[in-house]
């Protein structure tokens, strides 16, 4: 009589009823159970200044009261808790290259806005070696720089009592670019250019006239120019 062995599958095999694709633990059925991916944690903002512990108790409960009171804000989480709704999105990227005399050095820039389309608008601008860490950067410095923006309706046109334009003519200036942002009636839209239309509606306009002077490709100062135009409507109203 012929006798039979069986080998004991060596080395982490299994046997052939239960199917090793993937390397995830097989069920009762004999197949693979799908991993799980974790969920990145949302990072709890831990206030390190005297201000930003004021905001996270409830003292200060709005952007207007900090900068009635003259404070410096050092903190993104102090925005991020005034306003939650606030997005970021990233408006230009480049590339900056010089010679050193290890050689040729490459290093990234990226300008981002933060705004929440109702009144409220930041632009930051950060450098690093790596295009994500300048966009990083540059989020955190465009939360720091946000600020409010007084709307309404500044057209002789329209006189309606509703906050889509500026309550007056504004003229702002960054480097080489001066722009003016003029009231418009209500329905005729925003007539600016792309990215310049862009920073407006994150700001919350909706109707507006615009001059735009100077190097208007250069992103860096035509942002400086919007920014500077939309803070005179709160420092003059």
């Amino acid at each position: 009589m012929s006798q039979t062995t069986e080998s004991k599958p060596q080395g982490g095999q299994r046997g052939r009823g239960t199917p090793t694709y993937g390397g995830g633990r097989p069920d009762a059925k004999g197949g693979d159970r799908p991993r799980r991916r974790r969920e990145p944690e949302e990072e709890v903002w831990v206030p390190k200044t005297i201000l930003g512990q004021k905001v996270a108790s409830g003292e200060i409960s709005s952007l207007e009261e900090i900068i009635e009171l003259g404070l410096r804000i050092q903190e993104a989480g102090i925005i991020k808790k005034l306003l939650p709704d606030l997005k970021s999105e990233v408006v230009d990227v480049g590339i900056i290259q010089k010679m050193t005399s290890n050689g040729q050095s490459t290093r990234f820039k990226a300008i981002v806005a933060a705004g929440n389309e109702n009144g409220y608008l930041g632009i930051g601008q950060g450098k690093s070696k790596q295009m994500r860490i300048a966009i990083e950067k540059a989020t955190n410095a465009a939360y720091l720089n946000v600020n409010p923006i007084k709307m309404g309706c500044g057209s002789w046109e329209c006189r309606c009592d509703q906050k889509h334009s500026v309550p007056f003519k504004v003229k702002g200036k960054g480097g080489s670019v001066t722009i003016e942002i003029i009231p418009a009636p209500r329905g005729l839209g925003l007539v600016a250019g792309g990215k310049i239309k862009r920073l407006l509606e994150l700001a919350g306009l909706k109707d507006a006239w615009t001059t735009a002077k100077g190097s208007t490709p250069t992103m860096n100062s035509t942002s400086k120019a919007i920014l500077d135009c939309l803070r005179q409507t709160f420092s003059q109203g």
